[in-house]
């Protein structure tokens, strides 16, 4: 089935959903409501500036969107990011259709690995070492299991590997809006 055309401009003037800042719980109850408030039907245009935020809340809207997409067929939810979509922001706008995805023009994509600090202390009957161990490897193990997820849906469809964005995502892989429309990652810029 083929790509719809890329919207034109106009569709994007006003906005159903605005949202700014850090990608937190706070965040979170502003799309919830806005999308409660959104219409069941046309075109329902959520826009986001972010400088990143938590990865887990991201999913969350994520999932929100992927459900409400299933849930009302009849409502076409569509991506705008400005200025800055960087880490939790890029992961939201994973969640999206690449044909509902779009940027302003000069906007900034960065993804990146996700980041752990932990200290591990270790003390105790050795048994019980080795069990705290393996509880923080699972952790991260799960953790890259739930990134590379991320970076799949990312580039699906989209001309970037799902290797060349785990290699890339190592070192901050900044993106460009006219190079990601250029790579597949978004449908056009406006």
């Amino acid at each position: 089935m083929a790509s719809p055309a890329p919207l034109p401009p106009e569709s994007f003037q006003r906005p159903a959903i605005l949202l700014a800042g850090a990608v937190d719980y706070a965040l979170y109850e502003r799309f919830r409501s806005q999308l409660d408030q959104a219409p069941a039907e046309g075109l329902v245009v959520v826009e986001l500036t972010t400088l990143g935020g938590d990865p887990e809340v991201a999913r969350m809207m994520g999932e929100d969107i992927r459900f409400h997409s299933a849930l009302a067929p009849a409502r076409r939810l569509v991506f705008l990011g400005k200025a800055a979509i960087y880490s939790a922001g890029t992961t939201f706008m994973s969640f999206f259709a690449r044909e509902n995805r779009y940027l302003t023009r000069g906007t900034r994509l960065m993804v990146h690995e996700r980041q752990l600090t932990r200290t591990l202390s270790i003390s105790g009957p050795l048994t019980t070492c080795g069990a705290s161990v393996r509880a923080v490897l699972h952790e991260i193990e799960a953790s890259i299991a739930i990134q590379e997820e991320g970076f799949a849906n990312l580039v699906a469809g989209s001309s970037v590997s799902l290797e060349e964005a785990i290699e890339r995502a190592a070192s901050n892989w900044y993106i460009e809006a006219a190079e990601a429309q250029a790579l597949g990652l978004i449908a056009a810029v406006v």
